[in-house]
């Protein structure tokens, strides 16, 4: 964590943002996982995808397939958000552990 966050911060991201960034990228996929928090756990990853798009990767939108330009484009980017959108919008589904907490 520490390493993530020092890099974080030179590269300009202020503190609070990347200790989110963070908890985002490591607790979201564990909640996707077993459908706990889902809703608040694609919210975050679709803002890190978001965030990777605005500051590394808006050169392009394809994939680097064969080695020969500089940097990767954007193209899984907004695949991981239309898919977190898509969870934002519907939940995790009846079996989740969000379902059961619920009652449902």
């Amino acid at each position: 964590m520490r390493g993530t966050l020092d890099f974080l911060r030179k590269s300009g991201v202020p503190s609070p943002v990347a200790v989110l960034t963070i908890m985002a990228e490591f607790l979201g996929p564990l909640g996707l996982a077993v459908g706990l928090l889902t809703r608040v756990a694609a919210l975050g990853i679709a803002a890190v995808m978001l965030g990777a798009i605005l500051t590394v990767h808006r050169q392009r939108f394809f994939m680097n397939w064969y080695g020969n330009e500089q940097g990767e484009g954007f193209e899984y980017h907004v695949l991981a958000i239309g898919l977190a959108v898509a969870l934002v919008l519907n939940g995790a589904g009846a079996w989740s552990l969000d379902a059961m907490i619920a009652g449902h």
